[in-house]
């Protein structure tokens, strides 16, 4: 099968809040043959444009919904065997879908996996335990070489069978932002599908480029950060999770390099309002899903 058909079979599907200057390489570095869905989470900037540009099909929100939610609207567009979730600042290096592709003919119980991440200096951003899975299924902090069933997986580069990622759901509509891809992976691997880290295909992830950095955006992660972590670990059935999130928020807000970052102040301002807002809802994200406006357009 030529690389160009391994491809047809995957769709990406990318979530932009304000990203067009970053969108334009990662769609650059998609094969031209592999179906692509932009999904513009109420943003502002010029993101459309560039989704025509590389003939995505584009799906606008009318407010920011949420990650997950920004996921499970572009994902419920697409017919393909396979869904690769791609941050919009990240570039997809050649061959990875191929490889990710090739690696799941072999091992037909793989459900989701995860390519090799590297971040903007090159080194490997892997994820050995989860929040929601028990210590003993951690297989350590560094990257394997070779592809490894892991116990979660990171949400940047998040590769998967749709069949699979339907039968449980989709992304938790209830997360606004953070651990949604623990919570979706945990949730797979409890219907039975396999997880694993695939170091044949690389994909390079900047982070935090996606929606800027200025202190009210890490203000706003910081808040969504800490009511995410409450509500995946009291679904999860982990005892005090309020109490604990709460706890963590006080326990970060106090390090001493707070002191020398403005932003990192500003976040953890965030995590405490997150954190203390949990008493009342347990972090639950409950705001009514927003609309969608779709165009198609095909991709060149």
């Amino acid at each position: 099968m030529s690389a160009g058909n391994e491809a047809a079979r995957v769709t990406v599907v990318t979530v932009s809040y304000n990203s067009a200057d970053v969108l334009e390489r990662m769609l650059s570095s998609l094969p031209p043959s592999v179906p692509t869905i932009v999904v513009d989470n109420g943003g502002t900037d010029a993101v459309a444009g560039v989704a025509q540009r590389f003939g995505a099909r584009l799906v606008r929100l009318e407010t920011n919904a949420g990650f997950g939610r920004g996921c499970n609207a572009g994902a419920a567009l697409s017919d393909s065997e396979f869904i690769f979730f791609v941050n919009p600042d990240a570039i997809v290096v050649e061959g990875a879908i191929e490889a990710l592709v090739s690696f799941f003919d072999a091992e037909p119980t793989a459900a989701a996996a995860n390519p090799r991440i590297l971040d903007g200096r090159a080194r490997p951003r892997f994820r050995g335990r989860s929040l929601l899975s028990q210590p003993a299924a951690s297989v350590g902090k560094r990257a394997p070489v070779v592809a490894t069933e892991v116990p979660t997986l990171l949400g940047s580069a998040f590769f998967c069978r749709r069949t699979a990622f339907e039968a449980v759901g989709g992304f938790d509509p209830e997360i606004f932002l953070y651990h949604e891809d623990d919570d979706l992976a945990v949730r797979i691997a409890q219907a039975g599908g396999r997880l694993f880290f695939v170091p044949q295909a690389t994909v390079k992830h900047q982070g935090g480029q996606s929606s800027g950095r200025s202190h009210a955006v890490a203000r706003l992660k910081g808040y969504h950060m800490a009511r995410a972590r409450a509500h995946v670990m009291a679904k999860h059935g982990r005892p005090f999770a309020v109490t604990r999130t709460i706890l963590r928020a006080l326990v970060e807000a106090l390090l001493p390099h707070n002191l020398f970052s403005a932003r990192r102040r500003a976040k953890h301002i965030g995590q405490l309002l997150g954190a203390w807002s949990a008493i009342r809802d347990g972090g639950a994200y409950r705001t009514p899903l927003a609309q969608a406006e779709i165009t198609h357009m095909d991709r060149q």
